[in-house]
């Protein structure tokens, strides 16, 4: 009974020590500039990365998108998709730096949310780990519409409850968790928590470009890729908007030019096929983008298989 016991508390004393670990991190990060620190992180990554078993499948997707180019040619994608890597896990220890310094962020065609922001309704911000992933929403939030955002929990306590808190200007309209911390029915409750959020005339922002066992085949660099639907079928299903959005960088500094485009929503009297429609056209979005700066997409993640 009391090594029972003691379980809790040795599981809460590791969370502690993995928490006080980040944040010394964090803090030696936070003492250099940020685009030294960046480089020296970009670098490191580069070097270990090839060791790390991750960087076989990174190859291997770069070898289905690109069969055209040379081995060569892909690893040189490849490493360089690993150096962006690096520097974004520098550039988020420094979000609310790069936020309170207008010259590192550009907004092409972000004007109009903006503008029209009162009568849009309900929309739904899709984006991809692309440039710096995790500053892409900033032309919606900067815009006054308050988004809220879908990511990924963290199983230490301390450090989720810290890092939802790095992002919560970016996200003023809150966070939903999803994945394996959260569990499989709290999973189901925040599908069912973003539904009625966006229903209500929320704004929701997440990142749709992972493999999703459970989502719709369509093709992606000429390859049928099972995608993620959720914002096509929330979009559909509430009449909410649906804008796509890229942060590429710009040079090798924390310096990004952040694009966000509204996609056309069929509503046809086949809701299915209007959905497979809009998450085909999502993942032709990125496709095109990443076409354009291959070396900045995080070609490590699970894509086809």
């Amino acid at each position: 009974m009391a090594q029972r016991s003691t379980v809790p508390f040795l599981r809460d004393l590791r969370y502690r020590l993995e928490y006080l670990g980040l944040r010394f991190l964090i803090g030696m990060v936070r003492l250099f500039p940020i685009d030294l620190a960046a480089s020296v992180s970009a670098k490191v990554w580069r070097l270990i990365a090839p060791f790390n078993r991750r960087h076989k499948r990174a190859l291997a997707n770069l070898a289905r998108a690109f069969p055209d180019k040379t081995p060569a040619e892909r690893e040189r994608i490849a490493r360089a998709a690993w150096e962006n890597l690096g520097r974004v896990m520098v550039e988020t220890m420094n979000i609310d730096r790069i936020l309170n310094d207008p010259g590192r962020l550009h907004v092409t065609n972000g004007h109009w949310i903006g503008r029209y922001k009162d009568k849009m309704g309900p929309a739904l911000i899709v984006t991809m780990h692309m440039g710096n992933w995790e500053i892409g929403m900033w032309p919606v939030t900067l815009a006054g519409v308050r988004p809220a955002g879908v990511y990924r929990q963290v199983k230490n306590p301390y450090v989720d409850r810290y890092l939802r808190a790095q992002r919560q200007r970016l996200y003023p309209g809150g966070l939903f968790g999803r994945g394996r911390a959260a569990g499989q029915d709290e999973t189901q409750k925040t599908a069912r928590l973003i539904m009625d959020y966006v229903r209500q005339g929320g704004r929701l922002g997440f990142i749709s470009d992972l493999y999703d066992a459970n989502g719709i085949a369509v093709p992606f660099f000429g390859h049928l890729a099972k995608s993620m639907p959720i914002a096509a079928m929330i979009a559909r299903r509430v009449g909410a908007r649906i804008w796509i959005g890229r942060c590429v960088r710009i040079g090798n500094r924390a310096c990004f030019d952040i694009n966000v485009n509204e996609l056309r929503i069929p509503r046809t009297g086949n809701q299915a096929e209007d959905i497979r429609s809009i998450t085909a056209a999502i993942q032709r979005h990125f496709e095109t983008w990443i076409r354009e700066t291959p070396e900045q997409f995080m070609w490590s993640n699970r894509r086809w298989f």
